[in-house]
Parts: structure tokens; sequence; C-alpha cells
């Protein structure tokens, strides 16, 4: 049993153990614990959480989709375009924004469920070629101008304390645990994910549910997009992209706490906090620059690992 408890919590004990190092190491004591850095810190998990979400969705079913951080960029671009280029309301903006993510979404879902493509080559196809859509439709210029002044607000503004985007935030990652884990939709997933072909026999529609999956993964890093846009005021060419290998160390990670073994929505939130309270403290402790990328790739080497060994253990392929 207790056994069973470390595993499962193990991921938040060590989160409160980096928060003690770095709220008392001399380096960082001034300005870690702070409601300041706790703000940054939300702010900047916002979009990580939820383009890590939205790989989950295609993980459980069974297939990897590395194209989350740049179809984020795209909705991003869409909707500053929109706004900025074309002069449309905020609420078409923020529509074409959320649209631009759930084509790439079907697009990618069309190509592996229903074409049975290899999701890993396809998913990285699609993240080369669309920065270079977007660097091709800006010069390489970001979007900037004329960006509604609620957008911003919702990026930069803060609610009872808290950054204001981390409400909308809260609001998908509870979405999505209802979904995955307490509708059929999630079970059948899962179901897929852990053999199809069994899945199959008993009667769950593969195609259908893995062609879900890719939509909702697109339509996520289209809302990711959407937050992106805000956090930054405005569409910018090199943002998004940056975000796919925090995004997915949180996805593993999370697979090693809550549900151990199993890729899940609260456990990528407990993962994507824990990247970037690790990453805040090199920060402020002086780290140098090159620390953060080094941290972020190690953490996701090890997650997948753990994650790994954990989903043997359990019998899951």
């Amino acid at each position: 049993m207790s056994r069973a408890l470390g595993e499962r919590y193990g991921l938040l004990l060590l989160l409160a153990g980096v928060c003690l190092f770095f709220g008392v190491l001399p380096a960082s004591a001034a300005a870690f614990p702070t409601a300041a850095n706790l703000q940054a810190v939300l702010g900047n998990i916002a979009v990580v959480s939820v383009l890590g979400i939205a790989a989950v969705f295609p993980l459980v079913g069974g297939h990897f989709d590395f194209s989350v951080a740049a179809t984020s960029l795209v909705s991003s671009i869409t909707c500053a375009a929109l706004l900025s280029d074309h002069h449309a309301p905020l609420v078409v903006g923020v529509a074409g924004g959320l649209l631009a993510g759930l084509v790439v979404g079907l697009v990618n879902a069309t190509l592996v469920a229903v074409l049975r493509l290899n999701a890993f080559i396809v998913t990285i196809g699609t993240a080369t070629l669309l920065p270079g859509v977007v660097q091709w439709y800006t010069g390489g210029v970001g979007i900037t101008r004329d960006i509604a002044q609620p957008l911003r607000d919702l990026g930069s503004g803060t609610w009872l304390g808290l950054p204001r985007v981390i409400w909308p935030v809260a609001l998908v990652i509870a979405a999505c645990w209802f979904v995955l884990g307490q509708t059929a939709v999630g079970r059948r997933l899962h179901a897929v994910g852990s053999n199809p072909a069994a899945a199959r026999l008993v009667g769950i529609p593969v195609t259908r549910v893995s062609f879900l999956a890719f939509v909702i993964s697109g339509g996520l890093a289209g809302v990711a997009g959407i937050l992106l846009t805000a956090r930054n005021g405005g569409g910018l060419v090199t943002s998004g992209v940056d975000l796919l290998f925090p995004a997915l160390a949180a996805v593993f990670l999370g697979g090693t706490a809550i549900d151990p073994g199993r890729y899940n929505v609260l456990g990528t939130v407990v993962g994507a906090l824990f990247v970037a309270v690790s990453v805040s403290g090199l920060t402020l402790a002086g780290a140098a620059d090159w620390v953060p990328d080094v941290f972020n790739g190690a953490a996701l080497v090890v997650a997948v690992a753990v994650s790994t060994l954990l989903a043997r253990r359990r019998g899951t392929p």
C-alpha cells in the first residue's frame, strides 16, 4: 500500500522538495518564495499544460503527436492575423485560431487513423511543415498590432491573486480529466491504446476513436495557441515550437504520478508544474543559460524511462 502511494504521489513529494530547496538556497531564497514568482510560474505553465494534455489524448490511444506545439503556433498566428491584418472582431479571431488547430488535427487524424500512416513520421512532418508556412505568411515578422485589449488582459492580468490565464486552463484541465477518466470515450481510448486488436474484437470502432483523439489534440493545441497569443500580446513567429519538449517532459513525468504507468491529465499538470518550478529556481539561483535546456532534456529522458517501466509493471504495452 505504501509503495503504491509512493508511486502515485512521489512526483508531488519531489515537487515539494524542490520548492523547499530553492526556498532556502541563499542564491534564490529572496525571490523564489514570493507571490510574483508564483504568478510567473503559473502563467508560464498555462500553455505548456494545455499542450501536454493535447499530446496525452493520442498517447493514450497508442500514438505520438509531435505537432502540438507547431499547431499552437499556427493557431496563434491565425488569431493574431485575423485581429491585426483583417480587423476581425475578437470572437472571430479566437474562433479562427481554434479552427486552425482543428484543421491540423483533422489532417493528422485522416493520415494516421484513416490512411494508417505512421503517426511518428506524420506528426514530425507536420511539425516541420507548419513553422515553414508561418515563416512564409509572416515574412518572419511577428503580428502584434491591433490585438484586442481583452485578449492582452487575459495573458497579462490577474484575478483573485492568480494570473487570469490560469482560470480558463483550469476549466480545460477539468473537462479533459472528465472525458478521459469518466466517459465511454476515455475508456475506449484506453482500450485502443492498450490493445487495438482486442478492442476491435469487442466492438470498439478503433479507427473512429483514434481519429477523434487527433481531432481533440488539434483542438486543444488551438486553445494553447489562443493562450499563447494572449501571453505574447500577439502572434510571434518564434513562439510555441520551443514548448514541445517541456510539454512532452510534463506528459511523461505525469505518467509516473497520480495514475502511474498511464498518461493522465492531472499527472501532466503536476509534471508541467515540476518542470516550471525547477527551471524558475535554477534561473533565480543564477544558473547558466544552457542549464534549463539540459534540465528539460534530462527530465524528458528520465520521465520516459520511469513511465515505461511503470507501464510494463502494469502489463500495458
